[in-house]
């Protein structure tokens, strides 16, 4: 393979795996974290004055596989396409950080007013899925991908 086509390839992988995480955040939090492993995440569904939720412990284990393909494709070369899926999903974890915990969360407090309808609507689908607080009954458990019937009219305002 040429170079500027390994290039893309990788940069397909990164990119890929990175929107292909949408779907895995979406089944694992309807199915594991509303399911079976809903004592970690309950905690992320109560008010509390704490810096840390049981909940957090997700983002330890979520960890653990982008770092071991990380570390797979770059010590056997014969796989370091794994080496990019890695990064994607490194790449769709500190996105979720900065947006979940930073931006809807204010778990470290900025003034941010969100101004485009994406940014509104994602946030708006969030809001309305902790509107429940039991493990049954939730809706909206996306995270890149929140559908139309959450978009923010003038009724809806969102800070």
């Amino acid at each position: 393979m040429t170079d500027i086509l390994l290039i893309l390839f990788y940069a397909f992988l990164v990119v890929g795996t990175f929107f292909f995480m949408e779907a895995v955040a979406w089944f694992t939090h309807k199915y594991i974290m509303h399911g079976f492993l809903w004592t970690w995440h309950k905690s992320h569904h109560k008010v509390h004055n704490h810096k840390l939720e049981r909940n957090d412990l997700f983002a330890v284990v979520f960890s653990i596989p982008s770092a071991a393909l990380i570390m797979a494709g770059i010590e056997f070369p014969a796989v370091r396409w794994l080496l990019f899926v890695g990064i994607g999903v490194a790449c769709y974890g500190v996105f979720y950080v900065l947006f979940h915990d930073i931006l809807v969360h204010r778990r470290v407090k900025l003034k941010f007013k969100a101004k485009n309808s994406y940014l509104k609507r994602m946030m708006r689908a969030h809001y309305i899925h902790h509107e429940v607080h039991t493990k049954e009954g939730a809706e909206a458990f996306g995270f890149l991908y929140a559908p139309k019937k959450y978009e923010v009219d003038n009724k809806n305002k969102i800070s």
